[in-house]
């Protein structure tokens, strides 16, 4: 065979164009190399076998002809021939002979990167096909790729090995599946130098968020020791968000941070005879992240401008899989791999499809959701891929974790769950392309799901998905977005839970009029604010122990509230951004805080604490003055450190105008001044003081938003928690609707905005169409109440626009 390309190329020889030369994930390589290195974006170096060398292999060794016979009554569908089959072409490229002259030009370019270190370099070999990455289609992990590689007898078996890989079952399948002809795709090589993550950390990055494809976010897993652990799914990892607007005005917005248990780290054997080997990760070392805040916002920009350039050369939003490396010995970053998102990148539907359980069971196991759908099935669960062939199709695949060799029966499945892996590991990645719900990470699925087990797999309920007993009832409903009409008046939301901001950010609406800070505290903190300040006061050892389990890496414990609290607004005012987001202060009840980790000891019995010391009489009293100055100290890191200056605040349950005075000026007191930076500070408007001194109010606060349970039980007398007067609350009641007319009337006339929040225009249409009547700013609502209000809202306002005219 006479060549007329090349055999090597290095990485300063490729770009993004290279593609039919040295595949995706080479060709990328080479264009970080070439174009981003220079902006401190490392990379490092290395050189590819072209699709020419690849070719060249197969024909003088007459593997080519070989291959075609033994794929000649190939059944992809039948899992045992699939498997017989492409052992035998493995078996078939691994008996062959490197010809010489290829051999000659891989050593003499390994020579030459080891040139600075004698005695030759560690290698990181990766496959890379002609056909990886592309918008439809995505065959990235299902070639090998080996790490740890070293010297020049051991480096041709591995490129020997890669080679043969492009025929394992999945890829097979895959090609088949997708329609491409095994012999129009070529492998190349990267041989790239190793990054000495095995004595650090190295993880998975995307631009995007991977589950609501969410364009802002930057999603970070991480791990101790070699990446192959997280994308396998072999380890729990960190994960992080930020967010990408404010990250490049300079700030720092870390908007989550969830410790991962990191069980195993992946490192070089030392003379087991393997290149790699799994150890435990020391425990102590489990208890903290696996890189630094400022690793982590460097990542972040970076992942940031990949994903700029890749758009700009695209000509097209383009957000990027990326694969990074920390160095152990230099403490450097690198970047190692990066790659098209193949998911949202190509999504441009205007149809917005949720999916809703009808009726919770009993769950069995949970942990990371994937793909925000809901399947169901015959539970079946698989030990390793030999069983393979046990699974049907319908069934809810159950495994300790997946590899590229299960594809072929993931497509096949309703739903998949796994023990092991984060939102980047194989499971999660696979899932999301087929469209199939999965859970990754939740430890026990293997041993708590029997098989055969009737089960339903719930994703759709933020960032934990649920496995539950039974077959469950689910509906799907489907909204077309740009037949939604608009409004006058502003729809906003209500929304409490951080791990949903995302999803609901893409419902039409002007914003968030309530972000509830109580469901922040109750499900992610848990700990009473006192109890962390007096810490070291506290005498019970048991309750110390627990505050430890649930604190970890934090010396000082108070720090945890602020940062918690201030990561879950975060979340809520970055998903909107730079929509408005008004966030309330807490308005825990007595026997509620009581129930915080720690918080009875703090708490006073109350009689009736539903109008006790709740809301603004908090603030600035002694028994929870210091608790408030950690709200604040969390708000203004929302607002500061993470340049969400969307983000509004709301004062609760305010009694009295002097009662408003002293919480702001308790809250300037603590670096939160009404009118800096922008700062608006509303109050709700729920209780009678609040109608019939509105006036005097306004001149203190910037809005008004609406309660109406309050405001209901407080003007009729009942209270809303009472089972034997329940049946007398009514928001629709004549003097509620009097006081709501009032509220509207008098707020605007002072000139200031007033909105509702309560839940009363969610579950009554007709107070909904009231408000808007009485020329109400805003009305918030819960998110499944959104569309069919909104629906309401704007023939409300045709016909009043209609009556005006006449």
């Amino acid at each position: 065979m006479v060549l007329e390309e090349p055999l090597i190329l290095w990485f300063d020889e490729i770009g993004i164009t290279d593609v039919p030369a040295v595949g995706g994930k080479n060709a990328s390589l080479g264009e970080m190399y070439c174009q981003l290195n220079s902006e401190g974006i490392a990379v490092p170096n290395g050189f590819a076998t072209t699709a020419a060398a690849y070719r060249y292999f197969l024909a003088e060794t007459g593997l080519d002809q070989q291959i075609r016979e033994i794929l000649q009554d190939l059944d992809t569908a039948d899992i045992s021939n699939l498997q017989q089959h492409g052992l035998e072409v493995r078996h078939a490229i691994l008996s062959a002979e490197i010809p010489t002259s290829f051999q000659t030009e891989i050593l003499q370019a390994y020579e030459k990167l080891s040139e600075a270190l004698p005695g030759g370099i560690d290698v990181a070999v990766r496959s890379s096909a002609t056909a990886e990455d592309l918008p439809d289609a995505s065959f990235a992990g299902q070639q090998e790729s080996y790490l740890n590689v070293r010297g020049p007898a051991t480096l041709l078996e591995t490129c020997r090995r890669c080679f043969a890989s492009l025929f394992t079952d999945r890829a097979i399948s895959y090609r088949t599946e997708k329609g491409f002809d095994h012999f129009d795709i070529a492998l190349s090589i990267g041989i790239q130098r190793m990054v000495r993550s095995d004595l650090a950390a190295s993880g998975v990055m995307f631009s995007i968020d991977t589950e609501t494809g969410f364009k802002d976010a930057v999603l970070i897993n991480a791990a101790y020791g070699l990446g192959e652990n997280i994308v396998q799914g072999s380890v729990n990892p960190d994960e992080f968000y930020v967010f990408k607007p404010t990250l490049m005005e300079g700030f720092k917005p870390i908007l989550k941070k969830t410790l991962g248990s990191k069980e195993f780290k992946l490192i070089y054997d030392a003379g087991g005879g393997k290149m790699t080997r799994n150890v435990p990760v020391d425990p102590t070392d489990r208890k903290r992240f696996a890189i630094t805040d400022e690793e982590i916002l460097t990542l972040s920009r970076w992942a940031t401008r990949i994903e700029e350039h890749y758009s700009s050369v695209q000509g097209r939003y383009c957000p990027m899989d990326i694969e990074w490396a920390k160095d152990g010995k230099t403490d450097e970053l690198f970047i190692v791999q990066a790659r098209p998102e193949t998911i949202h990148g190509n999504t441009q539907s205007q149809t917005l499809k949720t999916y809703h359980l009808k009726k919770r069971g009993r769950v069995l196991v949970s942990g990371h959701s994937v793909g925000e759908r809901i399947g169901d099935g015959i539970a079946r669960v698989i030990e390793s891929a030999k069983n393979l062939d046990e699974v049907q199709p319908g069934d809810v695949l159950v495994t300790d974790r997946t590899d590229p060799d299960w594809e072929p029966v993931m497509k096949i499945a309703s739903a998949i769950i796994t023990n092991r892996g984060g939102r980047t590991c194989h499971a999660a990645i696979i899932s999301r392309e087929l469209g199939v719900p999965a859970i990754v990470g939740a430890e026990t699925a293997t041993t708590a799901i029997l098989s055969g087990q009737q089960v339903t797999v719930c994703c759709a309920e933020g960032d934990t998905g649920y496995v539950y007993d039974g077959q469950l009832d689910y509906e799907i409903q489907e909204v077309n977005l740009d037949r939604l009409p608009e409004t006058r008046t502003s729809v906003k939301m209500i929304v409490g839970n951080p791990n949903e901001a995302f999803r609901l950010s893409l419902l039409p609406s002007d914003g968030v009029g309530l972000a509830r800070m109580e469901f922040i505290i109750n499900s992610f903190i848990r700990i009473h604010p006192m109890a962390l300040l007096e810490y070291n006061q506290l005498k019970d050892p048991i309750l110390k122990s627990e505050i430890d389990r649930l604190t970890p890496g934090y010396t000082d414990k108070p720090a945890f509230f602020v940062d918690t609290l201030a990561q879950g607004v975060g979340m809520i005012a970055a998903a909107f951004y730079p929509r408005e987001v008004i966030v309330r202060m807490s308005d825990f009840k007595t026997n509620e805080y009581a129930n915080l980790i720690g918080g009875a000891q703090f708490e006073p019995d109350e009689e009736n604490p539903m109008i006790g010391f709740r809301g603004a009489s908090r603030y600035y009293h002694p028994r929870y003055r210091d608790a408030f100055a950690l709200e604040c100290q969390a708000m203004r890191k929302v607002r500061e450190t993470m340049g969400l200056t969307n983000m509004k605040l709301m004062i609760p349950f305010c009694r009295t105008v002097a009662e408003g005075r002293k919480v702001l000026e308790e809250m300037a007191r603590h670096g939160l001044h009404r009118g800096k930076d922008g700062l608006e500070i509303y109050i709700m408007c729920e209780i009678p003081s609040n109608v019939i001194q509105a006036e005097a109010f306004a001149e203190i606060f910037d809005g008004f938003s609406i309660g109406s349970n309050d405001l209901t039980q407080l003007t009729l007398g009942v209270d809303r928690d009472s089972e034997v007067v329940a049946s007398i609350f009514d928001e629709r009641d004549p003097a509620v609707m009097e006081s709501l007319a009032s509220a509207i009337q008098r707020v605007k006339a002072a000139g200031k905005k007033i909105g509702i929040c309560g839940q009363a225009p969610s579950d009554y249409p007709e107070i909904a169409e009231f408000l808007v009547k009485q020329g109400i700013d805003s009305i918030s609502l819960n998110p499944d109440a959104v569309i069919k209000t909104v629906t309401r809202i704007a023939e409300v306002e045709s016909d009043l626009a209609s009556c005006k005219s006449v």
